[in-house]
């Protein structure tokens, strides 16, 4: 008789369903792991073994074959302990095996029983309920993995607590889903002295989610604006929050008990690889790109990335999503993210600044914002110059707009969109719209349409720039409270688009 349970194998963020089957047989004592496992599976019969004997159940001395099924599907990682446990302990009688049928289980056993928390709760979660099944994971990832109401999620502390709850010894409470509250942020607006205009700009990217690049002597202030854009920000929708974290399951980021509602901003490094920021290596992991969805992703130093790195960022801004190619797998990440790049004008960083001039103007500045292409930058719609702060001003006293108050017109203006795109899939701000759509709810009005068609003349804007323009101009009007786009909208936004002269 051959006995079954199911667990799940991960393919980017989808899970999909793999069956355990265990058979016991006459024969010389054995204990296999087919169906194309990897080392960290094949070892998984060394724990089981254990893990059954710290229980005081003793395997018979009889052949025990395990089955990953589908057998043509790489199995990797420690989550298949709990399953291959489940399906001996049904084979051996301990357990009903209609009952380990109607379970999706994962989790990894040390050599005493304890179920320790595995990546990927939240997917596999998502999987169960789709098949009806309920799902059995470690205690530790239960309060993700509840966030998909449509399954009963079992989260039990050890095997031991398993066998108790299936055999009804002791029943154990359904997990409850969690939610990790992040304090009070430290970092507000209103502490960035002057710099009204990359303030405005920062409130417009968070509006429409739209992307930003500053560009400014060393000190002006570029990271210090960045690291507070996720003050103004709202916090993730359920739905949002949700795909987001399947993300961050898969990446093994949600270790705090929960999900959270905060967006994610990501600042990588600027010597981080190609793998590490789109996402890839042995297993293809998400990248930061992914890591962002729904977020920002904050790349300072912009030219210091590898120019391939910069390159392979063009196709997931315009799709929202990135396809990391292997020879035995394509998996798909979702990566709608808002990228605010910074950058210093020039390699010593003073071009603008007529206190220090540049021995090198203008060929230090063309050599090293060159480093970006056309294309690349043709994808920013916001552009800011950012001057330097005099001394003088950094002893006045804050007297600025707080985070707060940026942040209650920016949630204004995305409720707008969002009655605008509802039953629309796929869209939310005014980022995402596009061909008719995008003509349909932002149609300039006469006078707005004339200074829109002689700037795309003068400065010979492609196409791609005169929709970003119009995405923007739309993203103005509802700060504005405005139902049309009108000739101030359209003439603010063409001022972000053609900011500095290095850009013109």
């Amino acid at each position: 008789m051959v006995s079954r349970a199911y667990t799940v194998a991960f393919q980017g963020v989808e899970a999909r369903m793999v069956e355990v089957q265990c058979a016991v047989t006459p024969g010389l004592p054995a204990f296999s792991v087919v169906g194309l496992p990897d080392k960290a599976v094949s070892e998984a019969r060394d724990r089981v073994r254990t893990a059954l004997s710290s229980m005081a159940i003793a395997l018979p001395s009889k052949r025990i074959t395990i089955n990953l099924s589908p057998a043509n599907l790489l199995k990797e990682g420690s989550h298949f302990d709990l399953p291959i446990a489940f399906a001996l302990l049904a084979a051996l009688g301990i357990l009903p095996d209609d009952v380990t049928q109607s379970v999706v289980a994962l989790g990894e056993l040390s050599l005493d029983g304890t179920l320790i928390p595995v990546v990927g709760a939240l997917p596999a979660a998502m999987t169960a309920a789709e098949q009806g099944r309920s799902l059995l994971c470690p205690y530790g990832s239960g309060a993700e993995a509840a966030w998909v109401g449509d399954a009963e999620v079992i989260a039990a502390r050890t095997l031991g607590d398993v066998v108790r709850h299936y055999t009804g010894q002791s029943p154990l409470p359904p997990a409850t889903p969690g939610e990790v509250t992040l304090g009070p942020s430290h970092r507000d607006l209103r502490e960035v002295k002057g710099q009204e205009r990359a303030k405005r700009a920062l409130e417009i990217a968070a509006a429409g989610r739209h992307h930003l690049m500053f560009v400014g002597a060393p000190g002006s202030g570029k990271s210090m604006l960045a690291a507070r854009l996720p003050s103004i920000l709202p916090p993730l929708s359920a739905a949002e929050a949700l795909e987001t974290s399947m993300i961050h399951s898969l990446a093994g980021l949600l270790d705090e008990g929960g999900i959270s509602r905060a967006r994610p901003f990501r600042e990588p490094h600027h010597t981080a690889s190609m793998a590490a920021i789109i996402g890839g290596g042995r297993q293809a992991k998400p990248g930061e790109v992914s890591l962002a969805h729904n977020g920002v992703l904050f790349m300072d130093e912009f030219p210091e990335f590898p120019r391939t790195v910069l390159e392979t960022l063009r196709q997931p801004i315009e799709t929202g999503e990135v396809m990391i190619a292997r020879a035995n797998a394509h998996v798909k990440y979702p990566c709608k993210f808002m990228l605010v790049a910074a950058a210093n004008p020039c390699k010593c960083g003073y071009l603008s600044d007529p206190a220090r001039a540049c021995a090198r103007v203008p060929h230090c500045g063309e050599d090293y914002l060159g480093r970006i292409s056309g294309p690349l930058m043709d994808r920013f719609d916001l552009r800011v110059d950012v001057p330097p702060v005099a001394f003088s001003d950094l002893d006045l006293p804050a007297n600025g707009e707080t985070s707060a108050e940026v942040a209650a017109r920016v949630a204004q203006a995305r409720k707008i969109q969002h009655a605008r795109f509802d039953g629309l899939p796929g869209l939310n701000v005014n980022a995402d719209a596009q061909g008719d759509l995008l003509e349909e709810i932002a149609t300039p009005d006469p006078e707005a349409r004339a200074l829109l068609t002689k700037v795309a003349e003068r400065f010979q804007l492609s196409a791609r720039g005169y929709h970003r323009v119009i995405r923007v101009a739309r993203t103005i009007a509802d700060l504005d409270g405005s139902k049309e786009v009108r000739r101030p909208h359209i003439a603010e936004a063409v001022s972000f688009r053609l900011a500095a002269p290095v850009f013109a």
